[in-house]
């Protein structure tokens, strides 16, 4: 992938739309439409990083409702000739082919090496990566069994999809009942797994999300983790020059 001159590349990760009510998710949506406006001067390509939704499940011919200005922006990118990818997350393990044929957006299940400006990425969500998080990876295991989704396919929508947004609340920390604390440079799963994949092949930045926390950490001279926050509390998101990305807060700005 090549960046136009002046152009850039955008991350974001963890919005989380629709949680914890519908009224509450619209203030943040609003925050972060604001943001889209903002970048879509200058974008070249924009990569979500997993749960845009706080619940997302596809019927043959049925999406959960909602979510509309959202996703008719991330189509105006596309059709504006800005890229934009989508990895799959914890909340949205079940998304199938309607942003690839509804919106033109690919979708990724599992993380992905790219090289933009010959500098070279690991991207992914981050869920199930690493040590630790062994009870999220025995239900992930459940949750993408093909019969599982079948017979969750045999719910009504409204039936099926109100059960999904109540599961999915009492799943998470968004919340903020409980604290997610970062726990130290070096104990971070998914600094872990980074550094395990760098005795495989040297990546200049590993970028997921899933861990709610903006981090940097150095991984040795010449590559970096960074997670990119959420969309809940800190309103962060990676920007890439064409030489370094930097991480940065969204202050929402409503006279662009």
């Amino acid at each position: 992938m090549k960046l136009s001159q002046k152009k850039k590349i955008y991350f974001a990760s963890d919005q989380h739309f629709g949680a914890p009510t519908p009224e509450k998710s619209k203030k943040r949506e609003d925050f972060f439409l604001n943001w889209l406006n903002h970048i879509e001067k200058d974008a070249e390509a924009l990569f979500l990083l997993g749960d845009l939704f706080d619940f997302w499940f596809e019927y043959k011919t049925v999406v959960p409702k909602g979510f509309v200005r959202v996703l008719g922006k991330l189509a105006a990118f596309v059709d504006r000739g800005i890229s934009v990818h989508y990895f799959v997350g914890n909340h949205d393990l079940w998304m199938k082919d309607y942003f690839e044929t509804e919106l033109g957006i690919p979708v990724y299940h599992k993380p992905k090496d790219f090289t933009i400006q010959n500098t070279t990425f690991f991207i992914g969500h981050g869920d199930g990566l690493g040590p630790n998080d062994i009870r999220y990876k025995r239900m992930k295991k459940v949750f993408i069994n093909p019969v599982s989704k079948m017979l969750f396919q045999i719910l009504h929508p409204d039936l099926g999809i109100r059960l999904g947004q109540y599961l999915s609340l009492k799943n998470k920390l968004i919340s903020g009942e409980k604290e997610i604390k970062f726990l130290g440079d070096k104990e971070e799963w998914l600094v872990k797994y980074a550094n395990r994949k760098l005795k495989q092949k040297h990546r200049d930045y590993f970028l997921f999300g899933h861990r709610h926390i903006p981090m940097e950490i150095d991984l040795n001279s010449s590559s970096k983790y960074i997670n990119l926050g959420d969309w809940i509390s800190h309103y962060t998101y990676g920007e890439f020059d064409g030489k370094k990305i930097k991480l940065k807060k969204w202050k929402p700005q409503y006279n662009d």
